[in-house]
C-alpha cells in the first residue's frame, strides 16, 4: 500500500484505514481509491475485525479528487477508466464504517465520508461539493447522498454554488454524528467504534443492511426486509448468548456466530 496505511493498533476488533497523501491533502487518485477498495474487501473477510474507521489527518480528510489526473481526459477515457467502480466496494462492505474527519472533506472527500455509515468530525472539519467551480459536478454520489442527508434545498445550494459548510452546521443538518475538539476526533471515533464492536457482529451487520435498505425501497418492502433479518438472527449463537446474558444480568460475550 503506497497511499494508505492499514492498522489494528488500537483494538483487535477495530481496523483503521488512514489516507496517506499529505502533500496533496489526501487527494483521491485512482491508486489510492484502489487501495481503499482492496483494504475494505480484505477487512470485510477478516473475522476478527468488527468495525472499520477511515481517516485522513488533522489538516484534511480528503480535499477532493486528483484533478491533475482527470484534467485532460475525454468522455471515452472516463468511461473506460470507470473510476467510480472502485467505490462500489465501500457500499458493499458489510461491517460498519466510521469516517473520522478533520479539516477538508471536499468533493470526493465529502462523498467518501458520506459513503461511510457514520461521521465523527473535528471542529475544523469543512464539508462541500465544489465540483461546479471547475466545470463539472459530483460523480461519486454527492448529488444523491447529500440530498438524502440534508434535503433538496440545502443540497441544491451546496452543489450549485460549491459552498462549504462547517462541522457545526453539518451536525445541525444531520450529516455528522458528533463534533469534538480537533485533538479528540480520533479518540471519539475509536470510542464509538469500540461501543459498536462490543455488540453482536452478526446483528450489527444485519441492522446496518436494514438501515441502508430503507433508502432504496418503499416502507412496506423495507419492513419485510427488516423482519426477515430479525428472524434470521434467531439462528445465531449470539442471539442465545445475548438474551441469556440479559436474563442472567451479566455482560454478553458475543462471538459472531
Amino acid at each position: 500500500m503506497e497511499f494508505i496505511k492499514v492498522t489494528k493498533a488500537y483494538d483487535k476488533y477495530i481496523a483503521l484505514i488512514e489516507l496517506n497523501r499529505p502533500k496533496e491533502l489526501n487527494a483521491l487518485n485512482l491508486q489510492l481509491m484502489g487501495e481503499v477498495r482492496d483494504a475494505l474487501k480484505e477487512l470485510d473477510q477478516d473475522d476478527e475485525v468488527r468495525v472499520i474507521i477511515i481517516t485522513g489527518n488533522e489538516r484534511a480528510f480528503a480535499a477532493g479528487a486528483d484533478i491533475k489526473q482527470m484534467a485532460g481526459k475525454t468522455t471515452v477515457d472516463m468511461w473506460k477508466t470507470d473510476q467510480f467502480s472502485t467505490w462500489d466496494q465501500i457500499n458493499k462492505t458489510r461491517k460498519p464504517i466510521i469516517a473520522a474527519v478533520s479539516g477538508f472533506a471536499l468533493g470526493g472527500g465529502c462523498e467518501l465520508a458520506m459513503t461511510c455509515d457514520m461521521i465523527v468530525a473535528s471542529e475544523t472539519a469543512q464539508f462541500g461539493q465544489p465540483e461546479i467551480k471547475i466545470g463539472v459536478m459530483p460523480g461519486a454520489g454527492g448529488t444523491q447522498r447529500l440530498t438524502k442527508a440534508l434535503g433538496k434545498a440545502k443540497a441544491m445550494e451546496m452543489v450549485l454554488t460549491g459552498k462549504f459548510i462547517s462541522a457545526e452546521e453539518a451536525e445541525k443538518l444531520g450529516l455528522v454524528n458528533r463534533v469534538v475538539p480537533v485533538e479528540l476526533y480520533m479518540t471519539e471515533a475509536l470510542k464509538l467504534a469500540k461501543e459498536i464492536a462490543s455488540m453482536s457482529p452478526l446483528a450489527v451487520q444485519m441492522a446496518k443492511e436494514s438501515v441502508k435498505r430503507s433508502f432504496e425501497v418503499p416502507l412496506e418492502e423495507g419492513l419485510h426486509f427488516e423482519r426477515k433479518n430479525f428472524y434470521m438472527l434467531f439462528s445465531s449463537e449470539d442471539q442465545k448468548e445475548g438474551m441469556n446474558a440479559f436474563v442472567e444480568k451479566r455482560k454478553a460475550d458475543f462471538k459472531g456466530k
